[in-house]
């Protein structure tokens, strides 16, 4: 499933590194329909997403009804994301 969004980066005190893009509710939905053959477990969603000229590696984080894809120090230095960035994603999500 190839899916692309706007999103605003936020914190979270949850696993590091605290930066993370809200995916929309639209493309929340999409994902959770398909997410028991998705999930490797704990409802986390592997996922391939692509910043600007940055792709990587990560999994989406369920929570209150949407998840998170979180944000790699790496990858927010490379495209100098930060805090409250309105920020474009390119995502491929699963294995």
């Amino acid at each position: 499933m190839e899916l692309e969004f706007s999103s605003t980066a936020i914190e979270w005190r949850g696993p590091p590194p605290f930066v993370f893009l809200p995916v929309p509710p639209d493309e929340s939905e999409l994902i959770h329909e398909s997410a028991r053959e998705l999930t490797y477990g704990w409802g986390v969603i592997p996922v391939e997403a692509t910043i600007g000229g940055t792709s990587f590696t990560t999994s989406l984080f369920p929570r209150d009804g949407r998840y998170l894809l979180p944000l790699k120090v790496a990858v927010q230095r490379a495209e100098g994301v930060g805090l409250g960035d309105e920020v474009e994603v390119r995502m491929r999500v699963g294995r």
